[in-house]
């Protein structure tokens, strides 16, 4: 029950359902970005690492909707930000995020918002899975479109690490991920036909 303006609100079942469906999905989505983190593979030039994050990212755009994925993504950060071994190879803290790969990560919470556009109609209905495939795809572009400048930047400020071209930056922090972003999003994708359906009367 709620109160304002000397009005009071009863909180229905069906909210509190909600409320519980979105910390609980949140929570596990989270936990499992983490796991992500976990199978990680440096890949040359500058040893960004290919995980399965961006998966788990990705599933969370497609199947829960953004105000979820964005909270899932939110505490993702937040716990590692406070010193929890979650991302890559166990990095943590603000070092993590302001260090090369702090794109990547930032960019997990604006891929949510740029999936569910392809996702989700106007009417709350779910799209085909074309619309599920070409939104998987979105989020991670999201996520690239901010990890390499971010990369350029770091690589170009840091004093100790070698200056970069854009090139490089694009070639190291896009073009060699290509294969594993195309996997990835057909997994998805098809984990992503199957929840979005269960989750867009609640979560979304």
């Amino acid at each position: 029950m709620s109160s304002g303006q000397g009005q009071t609100r009863v909180v229905t079942r069906g909210e509190v359902d909600e409320r519980f469906f979105m910390a609980g999905a949140a929570l596990l989505l989270a936990m499992l970005t983490w796991l992500g983190a976990m199978v990680h593979i440096p890949l040359r030039p500058f040893g960004v690492p290919m995980t399965l994050q961006t998966l788990f990212v990705v599933l969370a755009a497609l199947s829960v909707g953004p105000r979820v994925g964005m909270l899932a993504m939110v505490t993702y950060i937040v716990i590692g930000a406070l010193g929890v071994p979650v991302f890559s190879d166990g990095g943590a803290g603000l070092a993590t995020i302001f260090g090369q790969t702090g794109g990547y990560i930032l960019g997990f919470l604006l891929a949510q918002p740029a999936a569910n556009w392809f996702v989700r109609r106007r009417d709350r209905t779910i799209r085909r899975w074309p619309f599920i495939l070409l939104g998987a795809l979105a989020a991670h572009l999201v996520i690239f479109s901010i990890g390499v400048p971010w990369l350029w930047l770091i690589r170009r400020i840091d004093p100790v690490a070698p200056g970069i071209s854009w090139a490089s930056a694009i070639y190291g922090g896009f073009v060699v991920f290509i294969p594993g972003m195309l996997l990835k999003s057909v997994a998805a994708t098809v984990l992503g036909v199957w929840l979005a359906p269960i989750s867009a009367r609640r979560g979304w």
